[in-house]
């Protein structure tokens, strides 16, 4: 971080100071983010991360097929039948998925993006398996947010109402494998929920599919049309999403972290995940006084 100040010609020594004086993104990076509501983050992984992270997704993804074995019918059918791994609120698994929280490769540019009263709202592991038979989108595009959200657009003067990263565990560098997709610049404009899930939705034809190494990221608000190509390639398709928007939402794949998350969490972790004190009306609107100081400390959040 020091590095990206001493090159501009700022002195800073912390990531507050950082985001406030002069940004962790590129003038080109904020371009593109108000023109086509995406960014791509480079290798922001590295390849033991990436090998850890796999490691747990993929035990995760076998303890799922063994209880489909387990419960299902004896031909297997239910283990034939599956889609692939789409597990929620990860982080109580393990605390390699913690850790990507406040990945510090990442989390400056959702604070940058969003601000620092902003909570961590899921936390999910995603599975498509090879399909070579599958035609068109695996999955049809979309905006976040459910039917309410859907219908909201900020303009490039407001903060974002939300923001997700996906993180990608397997190299995606030819079209057809899986690929996240998208339809550049789909976030000033109403999506056509009349075509949602139509396979022959013309919109189809302007969705772009997004080439990535493993370990890098995408960054993208809620009313980016978004879907997934089909995985025609001979290997599955690994992914992770993080997903966060401001405190006074409700979060997504949880009603309160349990106790023996919080207790593996630091600080700044602990707050992500809605520990802002004793409740009394307001507080998800009103933070706490070190709100900014919490969310802005790398080294002093660490315990």
């Amino acid at each position: 971080m020091v590095n990206i100040c001493v090159q501009q010609g700022v002195e800073c020594q912390t990531l507050r100071e950082i985001i406030v004086k002069i940004g962790i993104l590129t003038e080109e990076q904020k371009y593109q983010w108000n023109k086509d509501g995406y960014l791509v983050l480079k290798g922001v992984l590295s390849e033991e991360d990436i090998q850890k992270l796999t490691t747990v997704v993929d035990q995760i993804d076998e303890e799922l097929r063994k209880q489909l074995r387990s419960e299902g019918p004896q031909d297997g059918s239910d283990v034939k039948l599956y889609a692939g791994l789409n597990e929620l609120n990860i982080i109580e698994h393990s605390d390699i998925f913690v850790e990507l929280m406040d990945h510090p490769a990442t989390f400056p540019v959702v604070l940058e993006l969003l601000g620092p009263f902003v909570q961590l709202s899921m936390s999910q592991a995603m599975i498509r398996p090879p399909n070579p038979d599958n035609k068109g989108l695996a999955h049809a595009l979309h905006p976040d947010g459910g039917q309410a959200m859907q219908r909201i657009r900020v303009d490039s003067n407001s903060l974002p109402l939300q923001i997700k990263i996906q993180y990608f565990l397997t190299p995606l560098t030819t079209p057809e494998h899986g690929n996240f997709t998208i339809v550049p610049g789909s976030h000033h404009r109403p999506f056509p929920a009349a075509q949602l899930g139509n396979a022959e939705n013309p919109h189809n034809a302007e969705a772009v599919q997004l080439c990535v190494e493993a370990g890098d990221a995408v960054v993208f608000p809620h009313a980016l049309w978004h879907g997934a190509s089909s995985n025609r390639s001979d290997y599955a398709r690994k992914t992770l999403i993080y997903c966060y928007n401001h405190h006074c939402f409700r979060a997504y794949d949880y009603k309160e972290p349990s106790p023996k998350l919080l207790e593996r969490c630091t600080p700044r972790q602990r707050r992500l995940l809605g520990d802002i004190g004793e409740w009394q009306p307001g507080s998800y609107f009103y933070s706490p006084a070190d709100q900014e100081e919490v969310m802005t400390g790398l080294a002093e959040n660490k315990t």
